[in-house]
């Protein structure tokens, strides 16, 4: 069926257009001159959560059926492509699915042992084992691998760098060779440059930057995803850690209470920053509208956050958006997202190359 889209709509580049048609389940702006079925409202790319975890949960991999729903639950929020951005359990069968959302790999997370959330990573006793996990992992995944850089060090009692930046070096020039990215889970400040230096790919919440990082990452050209919803739990974390960890309880307070300053301090600088929800542990999915407006809430512009979710996010994951010829994967909503972010909770419409979803 050859559809009608009656706009306005924002293309692959953001770029304003009055209509579009889909034709064979792809976007074209040249009318086909057939009889289509018009589809109005305001038309965005599908929605990226580069930052989630579908086949994940607070206790592990989960089963298939838990994962389809998960991926479902993106869906129907307008998430259309994601990154896992870490997970156990082999997701790559849901690119098979017509009515799935795209999955970007990356891979099971590289730890330390006992330096991660349980039954989430792959644990390596010798840190100099990072590289050759870095290339099994990359086998696991389409494009990406993904390295816990720090987490809360037992004896130490706060959070602390898991590798010598020799290593993060050598593993990073790894992937690299093998034509994958590297992103990076990093609350702390101790971490990142390290993680620098690396050449990393990407940054995970980059909780601890400071002025002078901020613009080492902007002038790199490395995204950072905020995570605003998981920075959002660090109270939580902080209480349950007070009595054996005082000082990692203190830490997440202070990031906690600086979390939009440092959004804001990042996106001033001229860091990309993509939208991701981190969904998959303590994080329900189907939550993108919520980040998005987190990020509003800490001082990035409307218009930054929806290109982040959308044609700016796929342009990252390198992933098509709505330029001519390209899969019809888009939603629809009756007011402008870009002029009331609130919008983005309520899709109007969800289709996958031109098939209605929602």
């Amino acid at each position: 069926m050859t559809l009608h889209l009656t706009g306005p709509i924002y293309d692959a580049a953001g770029q304003f257009r009055p209509e579009a048609w889909v034709v064979d389940g792809r976007i074209t702006y040249q009318d086909p001159g057939v009889v289509a079925q018009t589809v109005s409202g305001w038309v965005l790319p599908g929605l990226v959560d580069v930052h989630c975890h579908i086949g994940l949960d607070a206790n592990g991999p989960v089963s298939a059926d838990i994962a389809e729903a998960q991926a479902i639950a993106n869906r129907d929020s307008g998430v259309l492509l994601a990154r896992d951005a870490g997970v156990p359990s082999d997701t790559f069968w849901m690119n098979e699915r017509a009515d799935l959302p795209h999955i970007v790999r990356s891979g099971q997370h590289l730890a330390r042992p006992k330096r991660y959330i349980r039954y989430y990573a792959q644990e390596l006793e010798d840190v100099w084992d990072l590289p050759a996990a870095v290339e099994s992992q990359a086998r696991r995944s389409n494009g990406w691998v993904k390295i816990v850089a720090d987490w809360i060090d037992r004896e130490h009692g706060d959070l602390t760098p898991l590798w010598p930046e020799e290593v993060l070096i050598a593993a990073v020039r790894r992937a690299h060779d093998l034509g994958v990215r590297v992103t990076a889970h990093t609350f702390s400040h101790e971490a990142l440059p390290g993680l620098l230096a690396a050449d990393i790919d990407g940054i995970e919440h980059a909780c601890g930057a400071d002025e002078e990082i901020a613009q080492e990452i902007a002038q790199r050209g490395i995204p950072v995803t905020p995570t605003l919803l998981q920075v959002g739990t660090f109270l939580d974390i902080a209480d349950q850690a007070d009595a054996k960890f005082p000082a990692f309880a203190a830490r997440m307070r202070r990031l906690h209470a600086q979390r939009y300053e440092t959004i804001a301090m990042l996106h001033e600088a001229g860091v990309f920053l993509p939208v991701g929800t981190d969904a998959g542990g303590t994080i329900a999915h189907g939550h993108i509208a919520q980040e998005a407006a987190q990020m509003v809430r800490a001082g990035v512009p409307i218009p930054d956050v929806i290109g982040a979710a959308t044609w700016r996010g796929r342009e990252f994951l390198r992933a098509p958006g709505l330029a001519e010829n390209e899969p019809a994967d888009f939603v629809t909503y009756a007011t402008d997202p870009l002029a009331d972010i609130s919008a983005l909770k309520r899709p109007q419409a969800v289709f996958l190359a031109g098939n209605k979803q929602v």
